[in-house]
């Protein structure tokens, strides 16, 4: 925590579910009901996919979709605790170590998939269709590309 309370630096979902954070993260996990369809198809695309995100605790699009991601990786049955490293940002998009470097982020929350160790895409602050119909883009190889892609 900085002193204003937020989440920086290497995070888990264990640091939404007390404190200041767990209000909106317990609700907006529990409110949403993700397309079964749609995380079924996404269920079998996650073979060697390995994801990477940058978050703002403070951030309204953050408090929003988190929440849902973990909904769907829930419900896929992601290893999140081998797959999945979050990292959390200050408003200015920094950390005191760096942890942002090279991934040019500009807007959260940003999620980027890799496979095999190579980005194939990324999920940047909200969705075109739906969080799960952008993941499932993402994970078949479409041409996905995030709200603020040329």
């Amino acid at each position: 925590n900085n002193s204003n309370g937020n989440l920086i630096g290497y995070i888990d979902k264990s640091d939404f579910l007390s404190g200041k954070h767990n209000d909106w993260f317990s609700t907006n996990y529990d409110t949403y009901t993700p397309d079964k369809k749609i995380t079924q198809k996404i269920k079998k695309k996650l073979h060697n996919i390995t994801i990477k995100s940058f978050i703002g605790s403070w951030c309204h699009d953050s408090k929003r979709v988190l929440p849902k991601f973990y909904k769907i990786m829930d419900l896929v049955e992601f290893d999140l605790e081998k797959n999945y490293k979050m990292i959390g940002i200050t408003i200015g998009k920094k950390t005191p170590n760096n942890l942002q470097k090279g991934y040019a982020i500009k807007h959260t929350p940003t999620f980027i998939f890799y496979r095999d160790g190579l980005e194939i895409g990324r999920f940047v602050e909200h969705s075109k269709k739906t969080i799960e119909k952008d993941i499932l883009k993402i994970l078949r190889g479409g041409n996905y590309k995030h709200p603020y892609q040329k």
